[in-house]
């Protein structure tokens, strides 16, 4: 391992540590104690905050609370680091306290002018596809702050034109075609509820006790989600058609590869409407619908539509 790639190693491999001692980094790396030495030399000229405690057991504290230790990234890296955060430039909010203006200034001004040239160029060329919105979510810093220190919310919540008051445990922020959606669990019914983030119209922290831990939220959603009542569908697709899957699919369905290319999932009393919307987009692709019902509401749909062509 060349000198330069194993500081920014050693800059990652500490990052977490609260103090160390030689022996880790003559270990870990397999290197001579002068040479362990001359490198925690070059991490404090690169800016890490380090400081040697003297005597019989000593070592080498880190110090913390200050800006992030320099990291090395190659001009590669960078440019993956560049355009990656272009792609918050569809959000009108992020879950972070930052302006992406600044953000872009303060990226370029790391760099040099031919790479900058370089940048200008991949912007031509490079497109990457998203859904602009002019949806403000003013909260999405609150809901994201909830979960991570695990407090319950009080909201009001804009629902047909009407406001109504929910008293969630957030537990997860998704994004889909540039609008940001919240999911968690509505504590005085205990069902798992997915809220549009800009049509929270008010957002109070409660300090009641909670009663999920967050990780189970996490790894087991769907066993809040499903319900007594829910209805198992099964949907034969061409398998040309498993893109528009790809492109768009929810937590509650899956597809099946094999001689036949399938959809499986359930929805609860009351999302007939979304779940046969959803379907619509697959046109003729679309082999053979279970159960009946769910077929007649899509076939219904397709008849409106009919209706409204002949009349236009």
């Amino acid at each position: 391992m060349k000198k330069s790639e194993r500081l920014n190693h050693m800059m990652i491999y500490l990052n977490d540590f609260d103090y160390f001692n030689l022996s880790d980094l003559m270990n870990k790396y397999d290197i001579s104690k002068s040479t362990a030495l001359r490198d925690i030399s070059s991490l404090e000229e690169l800016g890490m905050p380090i400081y040697a405690e003297q005597g019989r057991y000593g070592r080498y504290v880190i110090l913390k609370n200050r800006l992030l230790s320099p990291i090395i990234f190659t001009i590669d890296e960078v440019y993956a680091l560049y355009f990656a955060m272009l792609t918050l430039k569809a959000y009108e909010s992020t879950p972070f306290h930052l302006s992406i203006e600044k953000l872009n200034e303060k990226f370029e001004s790391c760099l040099s002018r031919e790479q900058i040239k370089e940048i200008n160029k991949m912007k031509k060329v490079l497109k990457f596809e998203a859904s602009k919105h002019n949806s403000v979510s003013q909260f999405l810093d609150k809901i994201l702050e909830s979960v991570i220190n695990e407090v319950s919310c009080k909201i009001k919540y804009l629902k047909n034109n009407k406001t109504v008051n929910y008293h969630i445990q957030f537990f997860e922020i998704s994004s889909k075609f540039g609008q940001w959606y919240a999911s968690g669990i509505e504590l005085d019914s205990n069902k798992y509820k997915v809220f549009r983030c800009d049509k929270i119209t008010s957002l109070e922290f409660s300090n009641d006790k909670l009663e999920f831990p967050i990780e189970k939220l996490i790894n087991s959603p769907l066993e809040f989600y499903k319900s007594d009542k829910s209805i198992q569908f099964e949907i034969e697709i061409l398998d040309s058609a498993k893109d528009i899957f790809y492109k768009e699919n929810y937590p509650t369905m899956k597809i099946e590869l094999g001689t036949k290319t399938i959809i499986k999932g359930f929805f609860n009393k009351g999302e007939e409407d979304f779940i046969s919307e959803y379907f619509l987009r697959y046109g003729t692709s679309i082999k053979s619908v279970k159960p009946q019902s769910l077929k007649s509401i899509i076939y219904e749909k397709i008849k409106k539509i009919l209706n409204h062509y002949e009349e236009i």
